[in-house]
């Protein structure tokens, strides 16, 4: 394990904030990993981190399978914070009382400071400030050699600390990492800059150079491929792959016949021209729109899509003879997820990903982003010189177009879809919104209305048009969009677009609804 930089270990007992605890911490410049609650002492120790924070979490410590960590975690001086359920946990631990609150807490409270120094140095000077609440049980004694150090209406110990030596034990009733906790950010910098003693060194320029060391170290010789699908986080992956091994670096942009409008002409344009990557451009839109024809359920389009991926790079490779590697894009919240405390998600449909390539082609990965959240790969696009309309690119899904097209991918529907993503794309853009929204986009329903155009009666396709804001895309809220800016869009699709007669708007959010229409 990489050891470049101070280092806040999480444990993830199941909080639907953890994520937001490590994207806090790293916003300090401060590199934060999560693990989950289960995982070993001696593996734990082994990060030799500077502090150690307990996530909140779902459960009751009086649960008969309630989350535990080894009691001896607690004594080996390191800084400890516990929040929320980690605080409970902690009084449970050594021997405090926690019991049900006579009132549950929930939302906002406004929370008096009884001790100003340390873990509230410079918080809640004045009148009290405002966190945000989220449990069922509280503290009913503290353990020994504790103290109370702020309390609201509700918890008369909404914060408690243990300073004994080198025995470091900070807990917190709320959850300072919510932007609803108003000075959260202060208290999570107090406890890792001046109780842990970290140093700000988590920067992208650093995190370049350690990138680039770590791909050269892992390649050596040998040759690598890059799956280029022209959306930010592969053509991050790509450009840093390539200041790390140049030449020894190929990557393959396949055109499916699903790309957006003048999609293929700007991946070449930016990586073959701009950066001088050895890009392979292959196109097979004929072979996967063939492939598609008929094919009316999403994850048949799906699958076929994914096989045909990886029957072109499996011939692409054999052509290039001794690949040995496989660059990936895989994100921090991917491997998050895969050592959640709760497990993996209920696959709710088959994503897309290059990541089955790896066993049929027995190629090693190389997986250069996998440490970094969305924004931070952003930034690290920013740092390696690519343009601002490629680092804010919104999420387009593998599939394309053929999951945004509910029904039959006909040439006919495509050049329709095309042409209302493109006005989507467009007016949002020209209303300064783009980079205020996770996605925006349009999707061709597989039904028709009665409509009037120039006296005639009109039977044609509608289509749908869908913005959501989103921290991560793990959950979304539809997007309030101008009702102007609306009506634009619609009048454009309706009067530019041919074979559509009517626009709609959704406003459906994730929960219950994904993002995608399919």
């Amino acid at each position: 394990m990489e050891l470049w930089h101070d280092r806040i270990l999480i444990l993830d007992f199941g909080s639907q904030y953890t994520q937001l605890i490590a994207r806090r911490i790293r916003e300090a410049q401060v590199y934060s990993q999560i693990l989950p609650c289960s995982t070993p002492l001696a593996t734990i120790l082994a990060y030799r981190p500077k502090g150690i924070i307990l996530s909140g979490g779902p459960a009751s410590v009086y649960d008969r399978k309630a989350p535990l960590v080894p009691a001896t975690l607690l004594e080996h001086g390191l800084p400890i914070l516990g929040i929320c359920y980690g605080m409970q946990l902690i009084t449970h631990l050594l021997d405090g009382e926690v019991a049900k609150a006579t009132r549950r807490e929930y939302g906002r409270a406004e929370l008096s400071i009884d001790d100003h120094s340390d873990l509230f140095k410079g918080v809640g000077e004045g009148p009290p400030t405002t966190v945000w609440m989220s449990h069922g049980d509280r503290i009913e004694r503290m353990p020994k050699g504790f103290r109370s150090i702020a309390h609201t209406a509700n918890s008369p110990v909404a914060a408690m600390k243990r300073v004994e030596g080198s025995r470091r034990i900070y807990c917190l009733q709320f959850h300072p990492e919510v932007a609803h906790t108003v000075e959260g950010t202060r208290i999570l910098r107090n406890f890792v800059y001046d109780i842990c003693g970290c140093k700000p060194t988590w920067t992208m320029q650093s995190y370049v150079d350690t990138a680039v060391r770590q791909i050269r170290e892992e390649a050596g010789k040998g040759r690598v491929i890059c799956a280029l699908s022209g959306g930010v986080d592969s053509s991050v992956a790509a450009v840093l792959a390539h200041r790390a091994i140049g030449a020894q670096l190929t990557c393959v942009f396949v055109d499916n016949g699903v790309l957006r409008a003048g999609e293929g002409e700007q991946v070449q344009k930016t990586f073959a021209s701009h950066f001088k990557l050895n890009l392979r451009f292959l196109d097979r839109s004929a072979q996967f729109l063939t492939a598609l024809r008929h094919v009316t359920d999403p994850e048949r389009k799906r699958k076929i899509i994914g096989r045909l991926f990886i029957k072109n790079f499996e011939a692409e490779a054999r052509r290039l003879k001794h690949v040995d590697f496989l660059v990936q894009g895989t994100l921090y919240p991917d491997v998050i997820e895969s050592v959640s405390f709760k497990g993996p998600s209920a696959t709710i449909k088959t994503h897309h990903n290059v990541g089955g390539l790896p066993t049929r082609m027995k190629l090693r990965l190389i997986e250069p982003l996998r440490e970094l959240f969305k924004d931070e790969v952003r930034m690290l696009g920013k740092e390696l010189g690519l343009p601002d309309d490629m680092i804010w690119r919104q999420p387009f899904p593998g599939p394309g177009l053929a999951i945004r097209i509910l029904g039959a991918v006909t040439r006919e529907r495509l050049t329709m879809l095309r042409a209302a993503e493109a006005i989507v794309e467009r007016e949002i853009r020209s209303s300064g919104l783009y980079r205020e929204l996770w996605q925006a986009f349009a999707v061709l329903l597989p039904v028709r209305t009665v409509g009037v155009m120039g006296d005639q009666r009109t039977y044609e396709h509608v289509v749908a048009v869908r913005a959501v804001t989103s921290l991560d895309g793990m959950t979304a809220d539809w997007a309030r969009l101008p009702h102007e800016l609306l009506g634009t869009i619609s009048n454009r699709i309706i009067n530019e677009v041919k074979g559509v007669n009517r626009v709609v708007y959704d406003v459906s959010s994730k929960p219950p609804s994904t993002i995608e229409w399919e």
